[in-house]
């Protein structure tokens, strides 16, 4: 399995949207908030890579969420597995 990974595969994966062309428009209009190694910077571009350890801070409506990568999964399954892909800091669960 490769140690990175584009965001909007992650965040499709991870479940937080349902579609990836869903998670890609909103990294592209809204941004999220990526930590790597110490220094956290607005995204703007699905195509960014991450790795397990990125914080992400993400906004949806109004809630903000902020989670740390575990893995980055090798698919989309169900829930229980997506759930693990990741760990909740901040914003209540998904």
């Amino acid at each position: 399995m490769a140690d990175t990974l584009r965001l909007d595969v992650w965040l499709w994966r991870a479940r937080f949207f349902k579609t990836r062309s869903l998670a890609a428009g909103h990294v592209r209009g809204r941004g999220v908030r990526l930590s790597h190694n110490g220094q956290t910077r607005r995204i703007d571009k699905p195509g960014q890579v991450i790795t397990p350890g990125d914080v992400v801070t993400l906004a949806r409506g109004a809630h903000i969420t902020s989670f740390e990568i575990l893995d980055l999964g090798t698919r989309r399954g169900p829930p229980a597995e997506a759930q693990a892909l990741y760990r909740l800091l901040e914003g209540g669960p998904e």
